[in-house]
């Protein structure tokens, strides 16, 4: 679901991006340090770091399942869906747009 809300695109597309850097610590740092009433970059950290502990225990997964060898091919699938998904994310919360990630729960 995307909806066009007015705020500061720059940091909106940083909590995204920062999640490439630091996984689920930067877009935690971007929710703290966003003001109150800015409603578009902290709707993105939030939606970033739902997505980035979600990517977390899937990375897990993968590596509990590397002793039955399919967490090889895992691994690598959860890194380059990260990847993309992160992309269109920065894109879009750069073009003023609230991103939500598909099948990611509202965990925070």
């Amino acid at each position: 679901m995307s909806t066009d809300v007015g705020g500061d695109t720059t940091m909106a597309a940083l909590a995204h991006v920062s999640s490439l850097v630091a996984s689920f610590l930067g877009p935690l740092l971007i929710l703290i340090l966003a003001d109150d009433d800015d409603t578009l970059v902290k709707e993105n950290a939030k939606n970033s770091l739902n997505f980035q502990i979600m990517i977390a225990i899937g990375f897990i997964v993968s590596g509990v399942l590397m002793v039955v060898l399919v967490g090889f091919l895992l691994f690598p699938l959860v890194a380059i869906v990260d990847l993309i998904l992160v992309i269109i994310a920065t894109v879009k919360a750069n073009d003023g747009e609230i991103y939500s990630y598909p099948f990611t729960p509202n965990i925070i």
